[in-house]
């Protein structure tokens, strides 16, 4: 009987936790903007900053949740009496219906006042409302106002726990412009208030709105300027990876313009490092590998297949994999064809000035194709098989990658061919170049990763009671051993069995 009564309360307790297991409900928009509400005023009342980057966390999934019947519930759960702040923000709202109003109980009001949020719930709300008011273009205007007035509120409160909240603002207020078609007339906000943010060691709004005017210089192709900027001011180091992400993708795109591919390829390796997974932010993910792709091209490089069958970038890299082919296989009119194929695509992602550039590559990868294959060739057969325009250009082409090293042959003119050498070793200055490069590589990253860890405070207080503490030890013990050793020599013979 003993052991069957186990069995039923093994099988008992067995069954307990497939009982006690629930789903976990989602919240609401409304409640998860009501709980983000209380998170911020516990940041404000403990002067803890985290609680606001866990808010701030939620937008991008929030933001796609919002609709006004959301925001209108929010708004007056917030703020139980019609205090003017509550009247400002509903009025950026469209009126609710009467079937709204008939579904909506009274809300019970308890008989102690209760306070308004504080004004960092205010400044939260005006962001959510920006960010639904972009979804539709009808709402550009109404959304281009309220921006010009949630800045001068920022600006007038001048609160130091609003700070991150603020870098938020300054991303949706770019956003406005930039959907508007004015982005031009949003640069002198962001450089006063960039100026500001430096003053006050700002580091999260300082640093985006360096990103913000970086972007804005790039929209419209001021290169010079958007380089002058880099080079006046330093980017923060304690911004967020996001941040470092975008900083580093804008460097990679001004210094491929000035043809310093190298630089451009350790910027763009570093935002692809620091960007946030592929699944979450893919526009950006894609936006990067294809200037990548360009840039390795240009350093006369050949990307990785596996790279174009990311599921992410599969669709996206299309074009840039028959420009890929093109350049491996050097041939010309390869290239030609899918330049004019896909230059709607490369004008809009801003990269066809660079894969213009890749017509020389292609060239000279088809003269190093045809260098290994014939010991002689003609002139006339160079230019019948790289379709170029006369026998002088291909002469010329042949002597400039005889010259840049890309082949080993000479000219022979009073014949009309070119005599082609033996193979190249494959151990040179190039050899050690990539060796370099990846050393290099490989340091930089160990050093970010030391950066990037974290420790635990007043660690060092402990290691140092610690080794106090092993000192005192070893000097009470020295000092035992010492007095042992006198009291051995005077003490009297006490027997064997001592």
């Amino acid at each position: 009987m003993a052991d069957v009564e186990m069995k039923l309360v093994d099988e008992k307790k067995e069954g307990k936790p497939a009982e006690e297991e629930k789903k976990v409900v989602p919240l609401t928009p409304t409640a998860e903007i009501k709980a983000n509400i209380a998170l911020i005023e516990r940041a404000v009342a403990t002067l803890e900053p985290r609680f606001t980057h866990r808010v701030l966390r939620s937008l991008s999934h929030l933001r796609k949740r919002l609709d006004n019947k959301v925001l209108r519930d929010a708004i007056n759960e917030a703020y139980t009496t019609d205090s003017p702040l509550k009247i400002a923000l509903l009025s950026w709202l469209p009126e609710a219906s009467t079937e709204e109003t008939m579904d909506i109980d009274s809300p019970q009001h308890s008989k102690q006042p209760q306070t308004e949020p504080v004004p960092e719930a205010e400044v939260y709300f005006r962001l959510l409302i920006l960010h639904h008011l972009l979804v539709a273009p009808s709402t550009y205007p109404k959304a281009t106002k309220l921006a010009h007035e949630t800045i001068e509120k920022m600006q007038a409160l001048n609160r130091r726990s609003m700070d991150p909240i603020a870098a938020k603002v300054w991303y949706a207020v770019e956003r406005t412009y930039e959907l508007s078609g004015d982005l031009a007339d949003a640069r002198p906000h962001f450089l006063a208030a960039q100026r500001t943010a430096a003053l006050r060691h700002d580091d999260e709004t300082e640093a985006s709105l360096i990103n913000r005017i970086l972007r804005s210089y790039l929209q419209y192709n001021l290169y010079d300027q958007a380089d002058k900027l880099v080079s006046k001011t330093s980017f923060p180091s304690a911004a967020a990876n996001p941040q470092h992400a975008r900083y580093h993708y804008y460097l990679g795109r001004i210094k491929a313009v000035q043809l310093k591919y190298t630089a451009a390829h350790t910027n763009l390796q570093q935002a692809i490092r620091r960007a946030p997974p592929a699944r979450t932010a893919p526009g950006f993910y894609q936006a990067v590998h294809k200037l990548t792709i360009v840039v390795e091209l240009l350093m006369g490089d050949i990307p990785e297949r596996s790279l174009f069958r990311h599921p992410v970038l599969e669709k996206a890299l299309v074009g840039y994999f028959e420009i890929v082919k093109a350049v491996r296989n050097g041939s010309l009119s390869q290239f030609q064809n899918t330049l004019s194929k896909y230059a709607a695509e490369f004008e809009a992602d801003k990269t066809y000035t660079l894969i213009v550039r890749l017509r020389q590559n292609v060239i000279k990868t088809g003269i190093r194709r045809l260098s290994l294959s014939y010991s002689r060739i003609s002139l006339r057969d160079i230019c019948v098989k790289l379709h170029l325009d006369s026998e002088e250009d291909a002469e010329y082409i042949v002597g400039k990658a005889i010259r840049d090293g890309v082949i080993d042959g000479r000219i022979v003119h009073e014949k009309g061919w070119m005599e082609c050498g033996g193979q190249k070793s494959g151990y040179g200055p190039e050899v050690s170049d990539v060796f370099s490069r990846r050393i290099s590589y490989c340091l930089e990253l160990h050093n970010q990763s030391v950066k990037a860890m974290r420790y635990p405070l007043n660690a060092h207080r402990k290691e140092l009671a610690a080794a106090e503490g092993a000192r005192e030890r070893e000097k009470e013990l020295a000092k035992e051993i010492q007095e042992g050793g006198d009291l051995d020599d005077d003490s009297p013979d006490l027997g064997d069995g001592f």
